[in-house]
């Protein structure tokens, strides 16, 4: 693409989310909800995908007819996401405290206080693209590992969206080198944990209940490093976000690395679970997380 089109769509793409961010928050809620519904009734694919997972996940506990209204609500959820990046493109860094609450920060200060650095374990849940001025909040330098959208321009706008407050954002395929060096200095490095794995680079663990494959990139980290991993979600609550820090999750090391690999990974799909289960319908649902590899 010839750089000069590239750098009008990234103008074109900062244009349409500002439009997004005019629109009063209470309206937008609204218009999101109506949004959804659409999407959810003529999106098949994208429809059989949610639901899929979410007979995966609560076949056992939730009935069809629960199963369909919470992909309902994922799906207008979802699309609260573009009016909320609008609005967050006109906050200046003195104005985050006032749109979040932040629970678990003793958390972050206890386990810094180790002295190796800190892995914050998070996925897609309520809003991640306000991963970067939660990270901010916890006054800690941050380096975030992301997967490059395959459209040049929409990867550019999103890495500038995400890297407007100071955090240094890494492509997985290239992240080892840079997370190790900024756990040697300490500082906090974010990782999304929620999607899907190639066979290569993942494990097939537990997630609700059913093996998935699952990243293990992160409990290689953390048995490297010994850096504590904290679970930490921005979770949408009513007009406002809530920071939600959990315990740090504690390291299997047993001596054997395949199983410390394995048990590790395991234990942090099981806190990903557990903030699911808290907020079913803020979780991305139409990713096909439980697909099977040969």
């Amino acid at each position: 693409m010839h750089p000069l089109l590239h750098d009008l769509i990234v103008q074109i793409l900062h244009g349409v989310f500002l439009l997004f961010g005019a629109v009063p928050r209470r309206r937008a809620a609204k218009l999101a909800d109506v949004f959804g519904r659409l999407w959810y009734r003529l999106d098949a694919r994208h429809r059989q995908v949610a639901l899929r997972n979410l007979a995966q996940a609560f076949g056992q506990e939730k009935s069809s007819a629960e199963r369909k209204s919470l992909a309902r609500k994922a799906f207008s959820n979802l699309m609260r996401i573009p009016f909320e990046i609008g609005w967050s493109m006109k906050w200046k860094e003195q104005d985050c405290l006032s749109y979040f609450d932040i629970e678990g920060k003793e958390r972050i200060r206890a386990a810094r206080q180790k002295g190796r650095g800190l892995l914050i374990l998070t996925g897609h849940m309520g809003n991640w693209e306000l991963l970067p001025p939660m990270v901010l909040m916890l006054g800690v330098p941050a380096t975030t590992t992301y997967r490059p959208l395959k459209f040049a321009p929409a990867d550019t706008f999103f890495l500038q969206l995400r890297s407007r407050f100071g955090s240094r954002m890494v492509p997985k395929k290239q992240a080892m080198r840079k997370i190790l060096r900024a756990l040697q200095k300490e500082e906090c490095v974010c990782m999304l944990f929620d999607q899907t794995s190639r066979r290569a680079t993942g494990a097939f663990v537990d997630f609700f209940g059913r093996k998935a494959w699952t990243n293990t990139g992160l409990a290689l980290l953390a048995l490297k490093t010994e850096a504590p991993v904290l679970p930490a979600f921005v979770i949408r609550d009513g007009d406002r976000f809530r920071v939600e820090i959990g315990n740090e999750i504690p390291l299997v090391k047993s001596g054997s690395k395949a199983r410390d690999v394995l048990e590790n990974t395991r234990q942090y799909n099981k806190a990903l679970e557990q903030i699911i289960r808290r907020y079913p319908e803020q979780w991305f649902w139409v990713h096909n997380r439980w697909k099977e590899r040969s």
